[in-house]
């Protein structure tokens, strides 16, 4: 009861409709004490000298948004960061857009550059800017390169994992990896036996495998991670599902196919960027319908440009085009005119991806969920990701159609 907490006059209240992992609370209050959550409930038993007024009609409270997935914004991108400050701005984009947990990506690059990179984004995990390290790369599949380098993709290899591992100083979250590719999951000392034994997930992406190849590596992940005793969770992902792979054909399944199959026996985790670009909104739906929100997360894949104007990016070595909101790799004709080849990852924030998911039909407490709960679990954080009480008070504060209004983390304002 909310009479059992300390004294209130030091706390924060935050009143809305709130949205807790299961329902939507109408007009209920979030109270934050010593930056955590200490109680969620109805307005009605909250004492009225200590009631917040009711906010805006149709006020929302959301848990800090955790996003897996995102390679920068606000014009910084983390393939290119050279500082501390480069990583800062590109995670204060999307702090204050409502994403209080968010995992820094890289792409393929060389073996120097990628452990350059990592290291600095480990200085920053350390510094509390971002919560960790996803690596797109680099053992990926030439022919499924989209945006990234092939020239720079290389077979895989254990001893450049375990080097990477080491300079993310315990902060190596998960890394893309296509299974076809040698050396990746060939049993043994391969790629996802370094990975999960560094206490990283493989996360199946960028690739031009069969069904059967991708049935086999979730099956030795799953193994692997089972007895693993520095695994963040039981379950694998898979790199922002349907873009990047071979798609789905009834006589040709494919990557896709063998991913949802595994997200819906609870053996996966598959990322939907479902921004309106990436995948049409009967997509979204579907997949969401088949595996549930605890089977699915949203992430933004988002470089540079996110909170930016249409402009010219970077994305590592690729020069990005951004036109009318979407981004891609700027490429020229034979005459040297320019124009826009494959998507170059995001423009939005995951709010953005929050109520486009939405707006394709999905309930907005299982959009919530794969925004929120099911990230943080993958991420193997049990302190965020929920509006429930003992967890780190991250909320947002929304409009009714899910526009940011306010952003908190540990129970203080985002300026």
């Amino acid at each position: 009861m909310v009479n059992d907490l300390p004294d209130l006059a030091g706390a924060l209240l935050i009143r809305g409709d709130v949205v807790t992992p299961t329902a939507v609370l109408p007009d209920a209050v979030v109270v934050v004490w010593d930056e955590r959550v200490a109680w969620v409930g109805p307005a009605a038993d909250v004492p009225p000298e200590h009631l917040p007024s009711a906010p805006a009609a149709g006020t929302r409270v959301l848990p800090g948004l955790v996003d897996l997935h995102c390679h920068g914004g606000g014009g910084a991108g983390f393939p290119d960061a050279t500082g501390l400050d480069d990583v800062r701005r590109a995670a204060d984009e999307h702090l204050r857009h409502g994403t209080t947990t968010l995992v820094a990506s890289l792409v393929t690059a060389p073996r120097d550059v990628l452990l350059t990179r990592t290291a600095l984004l480990a200085e920053a995990a350390d510094a509390g800017v971002v919560a960790g390290i996803h690596l797109e790369g680099p053992f990926l599949s030439r022919v499924r390169c989209g945006a990234q380098h092939p020239q720079d993709m290389v077979a895989g290899d254990a001893d450049l994992v375990r080097e990477i591992a080491a300079a993310a100083l315990g902060h190596l979250v998960s890394m893309t990896v296509a299974p076809e590719v040698p050396g990746v999951a060939d049993e043994g000392d391969d790629v996802l036996a370094a990975l999960v034994a560094a206490g990283a997930l493989p996360s199946i992406g960028h690739t031009d495998a069969s069904a059967e190849e991708v049935e086999a590596a979730v099956t030795r992940a799953f193994d692997l991670l089972a007895t693993a005793p520095r695994a963040r969770g039981p379950r694998a992902t898979a790199t922002h599902l349907f873009n990047g792979m071979r798609p789905w054909h009834h006589r040709d399944p494919g990557p896709v196919a063998a991913c949802l199959a595994a997200a819906a026996r609870g053996e996966l985790v598959v990322e939907l960027v479902a921004d309106g670009t990436h995948l049409a909104p009967a997509t979204v739906r579907t997949v969401l319908d088949l595996v549930g929100p605890d089977g699915a997360v949203l992430v933004t894949d988002a470089m540079a440009a996110a909170g930016m104007p249409d402009g010219d990016y970077r994305l590592g070595p690729t020069t990005v085009r951004v036109a009318d909101g979407v981004a891609r790799v700027l490429e020229h004709d034979a005459d040297g005119t320019p124009h826009g080849g494959a998507i170059a990852g995001g423009v939005a924030h995951l709010l953005d991806v929050v109520r486009a998911t939405v707006g394709a039909g999905v309930p907005l407490v299982d959009a919530v969920r794969a925004a929120s709960a099911t990230p943080a679990q993958v991420l193997g954080r049990h302190d965020v990701g929920a509006l429930v009480p003992g967890r780190r008070a991250d909320l947002v504060v929304t409009t009714a159609d899910l526009r940011p209004v306010r952003v908190a983390r540990a129970g203080a304002w985002v300026a």
